[in-house]
């Protein structure tokens, strides 16, 4: 089929433009569906990507758009159900991300708060993120179909009922049968229109979660799972096709409608996709934007519910098809009335989760960050690096390991000397403020490898899926941390090379001088056998280091927050002090 031509709303090129403090929509009594000469019906799709569990209000940079405070579930519900008003035909959709990497409040209790928040909401349909799979296929069947925890029970003292929406996984394959892990797609009929949902998440989801948790399970190629689906949904007589994609990309300004300089995986997906698709909702990139590739409009709500995406779709009762597309990023703003189901839902949890969060487990002398310096160290994976190590280096069983690394990926935050609201007082560390750091809550293993393994692993940093020129989804620097007594030097002029795509098996070649490094002071013998601590995301192959994969003598360990809770109390009194930035050198 031919794509036909579509109608953006007038605004600033083909999109409609708003500013950074547009008004909320207002409640109003709903309309019925727009029937112009009963020749077209008009759905409103109101978009989200990225929630992470984000029921309270988030704060810092993560909680504004621009200069305007956003988010947080209470809101997000009044500014949905007010936007709902304006149309009976509405549906509320989600690319994915909706739960994992939570803040304590949704994490602490596996994101069922999360689940119930959205159900009261009134989700339709999420898209199966990266994220859904933090703990494993078995627990997102869980997360759909209800049921308390197999370990943890149902700890707020009520049933667990799963969600009221549906989950989509249209390139999500049980190996064992072909059948995808959940639906590939839905379609709703809006007064004799029908629309086609499709749902995804990044074929790349096994590359960044944990391994064990997927196994059976196979991820497709995007673009060609939604061209297999196009004609199976013409032939149930559906033209007006939205994808609801866990990919993305990258704006070069902030304009949570505009698409400056757009570019990543998404436009690659997007471009191959059948020009019979209508509409992409995407995400995983937590940018906004609001854009037309190759024709066809493709948003991103932002991330943590700072934004919601608008859109009004007119379908011919005739052709079947999309005749119009209007599209709005709008601001959760602050502004609104909270929803009082939603702050009941909260208050029920906070209750539960206070004494737990605050429970004081150590002190620090200075604030420990998460941001990353030129070379890539940081100060937050340095000691939970030192934690790991702390934990598996005893003799058998306990590890015997000689060095940690950390994947800054799973170092969500960072731990401040000032006292948080709570009053723990100044360098009091307690468990909600330690567990916002470390929320995935990943098992310390220690194995095997020889000098030259090490070294690849740090080759790997870099190379491969890490490298910024791999095809066809370009990588980025992921530079791991390592434990006290580890260094090395790394060269950005060979790291940032083409020819540094494919990981040298020479180690002269690499980014990384063999030479620089070493371990407690004594140079790395490439020869040798060496005891190495990581989470098991990262032995599992994750985030582009497949050379842990071949690790040998694998012995499991701690809980990652339980080893950085020990690490802190057994240093009291005196308290964890920033570590000095000198275990990575990088140079040109």
């Amino acid at each position: 089929m031919t794509h036909r031509p579509r109608f953006i709303a007038a605004g600033a090129a083909t999109l409609l433009a708003v500013a950074l403090g547009a008004a909320p929509a207002q409640a109003s009594q709903p309309k019925p569906p727009l029937i112009m000469d009963k020749s077209e019906v008009e759905v409103q799709v109101l978009a989200l990507n990225d929630f992470h569990g984000n029921l309270l209000p988030p704060t810092g940079s993560g909680g504004r758009v621009g200069t305007v405070n956003a988010g947080g579930a209470t809101y997000l519900a009044t500014h949905v159900k007010n936007l709902e008003a304006t149309n009976r035909n509405s549906i509320v959709v989600s690319a994915g991300d909706l739960i994992g990497a939570s803040p304590l409040l949704s994490a602490l209790f596996h994101d069922e708060p999360t689940i119930e928040a959205m159900n009261a909401i009134g989700l339709d349909l999420n898209a199966v993120g990266n994220h859904e799979f933090d703990e494993g296929a078995t627990e997102l069947l869980r997360m759909a179909n209800g049921g308390c925890h197999p370990t943890d029970g149902c700890q707020d003292g009520t049933p667990f009922a799963g969600a009221d929406f549906d989950f989509l996984a249209a390139n999500v394959v049980q190996e064992s049968t072909g059948e995808t892990l959940f639906a590939p797609y839905s379609i709703r009929n809006f007064n004799g229109a029908k629309v086609a949902f499709i749902g995804m998440t990044l074929e790349g989801t096994p590359n960044i979660v944990s391994a064990a948790g997927i196994q059976g399970l196979s991820f497709r190629d995007e673009a060609d799972t939604v061209n297999a689906l196009v004609p199976q949904l013409q032939a149930q007589g559906v033209e007006a096709i939205v994808v609801l994609v866990h990919e993305g990309g990258s704006p070069t300004a902030l304009d949570i409608n505009g698409c400056a300089g757009v570019s990543g995986p998404i436009v690659d997906i997007v471009t191959r996709f059948d020009p019979a698709v209508d509409l992409v909702v995407s995400g995983h990139t937590h940018q906004p934007y609001n854009c037309v590739i190759d024709g066809i409009p493709t948003t991103s709500a932002y991330s943590f519910g700072r934004l919601v995406t608008d859109i009004d779709m007119r379908v011919s009762r005739s052709t079947k098809d999309v005749t119009s597309l209007t599209i709005n990023n709008r601001i959760i703003t602050r502004d609104v009335p909270e929803d009082p189901t939603i702050a009941a839902l909260i208050d029920r949890y906070n209750t539960v989760a206070a004494p737990i969060a605050n429970r004081p487990i150590g002190h620090i002398t200075g604030d420990l960050t998460n941001t990353n310096q030129p070379d890539g160290e940081q100060q937050m994976g340095d000691v939970i690096a030192d934690a790991q190590l702390a934990a598996t280096d005893g003799p058998a069983p306990e590890g015997q390991a000689v060095v940690a690394f950390m994947n800054p990926g799973g170092v969500r935050g960072s731990l401040t000397y000032a006292s948080s609201a709570a009053g723990e007082g100044d360098g009091v560390v307690t468990f909600g403020e330690a567990f916002t750091v470390q929320p995935f809550g990943n098992i310390l293993q220690t194995l095997t490898l020889t000098g030259a393994q090490i070294d690849l692993l740090l080759e790997q940093q870099f190379c491969g899926l890490n490298s910024p020129f791999a095809s066809p989804t370009p990588g980025f620097f992921k530079v791991l941390l390592p434990s006290a007594g580890f260094s090395y030097t790394w060269d950005f002029a060979v790291a940032n090379s083409a020819a540094n795509v494919t990981c040298a098996t020479d180690p002269a070649l690499g980014a990384v001088n063999p030479a620089s490094i070493t371990i407690n002071g004594v140079p790395l013998d490439l020869d040798a056998s060496y005891r190495v601590t990581v989470n098991n995301f990262l032995a599992d192959g994750g985030d582009g280091f497949g050379v842990l994969r071949s690790g040998t003598d694998r012995v499991g360990g701690l809980e990652d927050l339980q080893a950085f809770e020990a690490y802190l109390q057994a240093a009291e009194p005196t308290g964890i002090s920033p570590p000095p930035l000198t275990r990575i050198t990088r140079v040109n």
